[in-house]
């Protein structure tokens, strides 16, 4: 049985789709898992509405799109289970990782961004699926590259493309050097464990291009604000105020260039990581928010690692 039910995200966004009443049944049929794939690549995300909630079916939806690849982070929660590398964890605990945007306290808020940018190879995509939602907020936001790229002024765009962005593992709200909402405080510091702590410090901080062509031609702008640190050869004042502007940019081309998720029982989404950036929304700090997250394998071939580690040591002496 083919797949029907495909519709746009909205009527008005160039990306994303919706696929409707996906089973397992239909993914073992190989011209639907192509047709999805092919559909993926085209739109760039894709929701799924009214599937089988279970690890099970996340696991098969993510394997048309590709192998797993293991979260690199160590201290990120992993869902055990067999067969089950790259299933992890995202959560948020009453009262921890508190911040004030815009004069409302949040937590579990991230910035625009994409993932795996402190690494010098990124995933393909995530698939994501809500376990325990909140009435109130846990939106997850994702913004087209290629959108953006084409939205943005002109004499923005000549002014970055061209240059890389340098990363680094910094996960604290505190630590968030660019793109900051108008009113920003934190309020209540993230859990951080000595191990992840640890591997923060001794990892090289890694370099992505602000601007990419994929291999059909279009340009992407691809600037995370989350762990950017600099722009390489320019992190100074003048380098600084340029990406700042270009983070800027993007929270005002937001409304333009992204979609809205608020989750619903039945849903699983999955963006190309590669041209998309998402963010979250925050939700109520006496709410319990729990989502399970697959990563798929696949790179763009544009990452590299720097020669400096995030602690300032050079990467020969680690």
């Amino acid at each position: 049985m083919p797949l029907t039910d495909i519709e746009p995200l909205r009527d008005d966004l160039p990306f994303g789709i919706r696929i409707g009443g996906v089973t397992r049944a239909l993914l073992e049929d190989p011209a639907n898992r192509k047709q999805m794939d092919e559909l993926f690549i085209e739109h760039g995300m894709i929701v799924f509405e009214d599937v089988e909630q279970s690890d099970e079916m996340q696991l098969a939806i993510s394997s048309c799109f590709g192998p797993l690849k293991d979260h690199p982070v160590k201290a990120v929660s992993r869902v055990d289970g067999d067969g089950m590398p790259g299933v992890i964890s995202i959560h948020s605990e009453p009262g921890r990782g508190v911040v004030e945007v815009d004069g409302r306290q949040v937590s579990h808020w991230l910035p625009w961004h994409f993932d795996h940018c402190y690494n010098d190879e990124l995933n393909r995509a995530g698939v994501l699926r809500s376990v325990k939602r909140t009435e109130e907020g846990g939106i997850t936001g994702f913004m087209d590259g290629m959108a953006l790229y084409n939205a943005f002024p002109v004499d923005l765009v000549d002014r970055i493309e061209g240059k890389e962005i340098v990363y680094t593992l910094s996960t604290q709200y505190d630590q968030l050097e660019f793109g900051k909402p108008a009113q920003y405080r934190v309020i209540e510091p993230k859990p951080s464990s000595p191990v992840f702590k640890e591997q923060a410090a001794a990892m090289a901080r890694a370099i992505h291009p602000a601007v990419w062509t994929r291999p059909t031609g279009e340009k992407v702008l691809h600037v995370s604000h989350y762990m950017a640190c600099g722009i390489l050869g320019q992190e100074d004042a003048e380098g600084d105020a340029l990406l700042e502007e270009i983070c800027q940019t993007q929270n005002r081309l937001s409304d333009r260039c992204s979609y809205q998720h608020k989750w619903r029982e039945g849903d699983m989404a999955i963006w190309d990581n590669l041209r998309m950036l998402h963010c979250v929304s925050g939700c109520d700090p006496q709410d319990r928010r729990l989502m399970y997250r697959t990563t798929i394998k696949g790179d763009y071939g544009h990452g590299r690692w720097d020669t400096v580690r995030a602690d300032g040591k050079a990467l020969e002496q680690a």
